[in-house]
């Protein structure tokens, strides 16, 4: 019996020995990792999805279902230029974008009895052609039509769409897609060495998704950022329809120019702002030159009666001088004829 008990547990050693070497080997987990892939498989059955390719493409159609979703999602605006003939001249329209929009561009052309009954139509982005076939034409009694629909997702698709009648002569009308611009794009603030001045912008009915500030630094543009200047620049309302820069403790440096980007999903739109800082004798600059001008004026006029003075005074020694002599020589003749009457006698 003991050799029998001995004999058993070394049999049950390696039984448990060879048990665990099963769990641990490759083959086990390539198994485990087949079942999750099942699972992930079955979860694309309960969805609806087809099995039949691998599962990245799967995700990727996935991926363009939620495009198309948001496609149909977004709003759809529709805009029209209408020729009058042949003979108009060049129309443009613009059009503001600041997000994601599905756009109908159309162009109609009044047609006279003496136009050609042949025409071509043409679209164009930035003057190159644009070949694709979301393009339509179409003729009416007295009017040809043109439409051009586009689904506008980023930035790469604004610029100009130019529609063109060709016959005998050619007659185009543009419309200009753009982000908001700037209300007031350039504008003057003059403010004082010491003082504290606060630079405003504002996108009219269109709120960016962020705002930036730049100030310039020679011929480059130097973003600012007021956490590590908290001392000097303060921005206010970053996300809304109006932004603001504060500038404290104005010194003569500060006097360049500012600019605030409004940042749109489909770009971006730049306002300028001169910022002019004077000393405070600059105000007193026209004043002391009135006073110059007034101290030197009456200093001519001063000088002008003083020598008109010393020559009257002048004029009239030389007259006093005169008749004093004249006085003497009359003196003199007075003596003269009395001596010459006693010697007669």
């Amino acid at each position: 019996m003991r050799l029998a008990g001995s004999g058993r547990l070394p049999l049950l050693l390696s039984l448990a020995a060879l048990w665990l070497a099963d769990a641990n080997a490759p083959g086990t987990a390539m198994t485990t990792r087949g079942i999750n892939e099942q699972t992930r498989i079955s979860d694309y059955t309960i969805k609806g999805r087809d099995l039949s390719t691998p599962g990245p493409y799967l995700i990727t159609q996935d991926f363009n279902q939620q495009t198309e979703e948001n496609i149909s999602n977004l709003t759809s605006e529709v805009y029209n230029i209408s020729i009058s003939g042949f003979s108009s001249a060049p129309v443009e329209k613009k059009v503001i974008v600041d997000s994601p929009v599905n756009i109908e561009l159309s162009c109609s052309l009044a047609r006279t009895s003496t136009d050609s009954a042949t025409i071509e139509v043409t679209w164009e982005k930035d003057n190159e052609t644009i070949k694709v076939s979301n393009v339509t034409f179409s003729e009416a009694k007295n009017v040809w039509n043109t439409q051009y629909i586009l689904n506008i997702r980023d930035r790469n698709q604004m610029g100009s769409y130019t529609c063109a009648f060709k016959s005998e002569k050619e007659v185009r009308a543009t419309f200009h897609l753009q982000v908001p611009q700037i209300d007031g794009k350039e504008h003057h603030v003059v403010s004082y060495v010491g003082d504290s001045v606060v630079l405003i912008c504002k996108s009219v009915k269109y709120i960016p998704i962020n705002w930036i500030w730049y100030m310039s630094n020679g011929s480059d543009q130097v973003a600012i950022n007021d956490s590590l200047m908290p001392d000097k620049y303060i921005v206010d309302k970053k996300y809304g329809n109006t932004t603001k820069l504060k500038i404290l403790k104005l010194s003569e440096e500060d006097d360049r120019s500012y600019w605030c980007q409004a940042v749109f999903k489909l770009g971006e739109s730049k306002g300028k702002v001169y910022l002019k800082v004077l000393t405070y004798m600059v105000p007193l600059k026209p004043f002391l030159a009135i006073a110059a001008e007034v101290i030197i004026v009456v200093t001519i006029v001063f000088l002008y009666e003083m020598y008109s003075k010393k020559k009257q005074m002048h004029a009239e020694d030389e007259k006093d001088f005169e008749q004093i002599e004249q006085l003497k020589s009359e003196d003199n003749n007075g003596v003269e004829n009395s001596t010459t009457r006693q010697r007669k006698v």
